[in-house]
């Protein structure tokens, strides 16, 4: 049972660590080859546009996710330049730059501005020129753009999930989800008892990926278009109504994720969380921890610097 009035804290895996997100500075742990933990840290960057934009429902979200992404490339490059590094001083071991791309793709690409777009517009030329002649237009139409959306998500994630750096790089998904679970739980973040929780969470984006594909099949059935550009242009506008309405049904079901009835509802995306997380070892898990100690320890220490500043 999670605990009550616990900060809500997120992350994701970066290559060969994790970053941990806090409310004024986030934080990379990574593994070198030497065995050694490597941090990064950087501030949160705050505007007061932003802040108030993040009090309005169906509006805060596309604000996080812009927020997120830009915090997030700081780290990801981060944790690709000293990946690289190694990479060349020992050509003949580890993954190739190919996987490290790829790697970093999954989680940059597919996180919001790209991804997005080629996984909205993609199925709609599909569902029109493979299923226009036999599927009528309407819903319909809709809910067959949505199954293919659905499969080239999976397929996609699935087929780049082969590659060894993926996989670790889906441990390190995993240990970050342990890590946030202990913490909610309220249990000593030791190794031993990080690895008894779950590599799932009802916060995490895969499920916000999921949601976007049911609410928007969900929304687009509310309008009609006539031509295929009209369809398109439709897509794109709508497309930020969409984002706004899954960030919120990602929290209602992190939320209602104790209610017996209710907590099904977050079920799909704990369904693709079982493919974009795995087992990490006890390594792993150490370097997560380290994150987001390091994170909580540095979000401390510059609240009093500025209420010190303040005073």
């Amino acid at each position: 049972m999670a605990q009550q009035n616990v900060p809500s804290y997120g992350g994701q895996a970066v290559i060969e660590g994790v970053m941990f997100g806090g409310k004024r500075v986030t934080v990379t742990a990574i593994r070198r080859k030497n065995q050694e933990i490597e941090y990064y840290e950087a501030p949160r960057s705050e505007y007061k546009w932003a802040n108030s934009m993040k009090k309005i429902p169906f509006v805060r979200g596309i604000v996080g996710l812009i927020e997120a992404s830009a915090n997030g490339a700081k780290h990801l490059n981060f944790a690709t330049e000293r990946y690289s590094m190694e990479s060349d001083d020992d050509v003949d071991s580890g993954p190739s730059k190919l996987q490290m791309v790829l790697g970093v793709a999954v989680v940059g690409v597919l996180s919001f501005l790209f991804g997005k777009f080629a996984f909205t517009l993609v199925p709609v030329f599909l569902a029109q020129f493979l299923l226009g002649q036999w599927v009528p237009a309407g819903i319909p139409q809709n809910l067959a753009e949505g199954v293919i959306k659905l499969l080239l998500l999976l397929g996609y994630i699935t087929a780049i999930a082969q590659a060894p750096i993926i996989k670790r790089l889906f441990q390190y998904h995993g240990a970050e989800h342990k890590v946030i679970n202990a913490f909610e739980s309220g249990v000593e973040l030791t190794v031993e008892n990080v690895q008894k929780f779950s590599t799932l969470h009802y916060r995490c984006g895969s499920s916000f990926l999921i949601f976007t594909v049911i609410v928007g099949v969900i929304i687009y059935s509310l309008f009609t278009y006539e031509t295929l550009w009209d369809r398109v242009v439709q897509r794109i506008v709508l497309l930020p109504l969409v984002i706004g309405v899954s960030y919120e049904v990602l929290q209602w079901t992190n939320k209602w994720r104790d209610t017996p009835i209710l907590r099904y509802l977050g079920y799909p995306g704990l369904w693709l969380q079982k493919i974009t997380t795995r087992e990490p070892d006890d390594s792993q898990v150490e370097v997560a921890i380290a994150a987001f100690l390091k994170m909580r320890e540095r979000d401390q220490v510059a609240g009093k610097e500025r209420l010190i500043s303040a005073g």
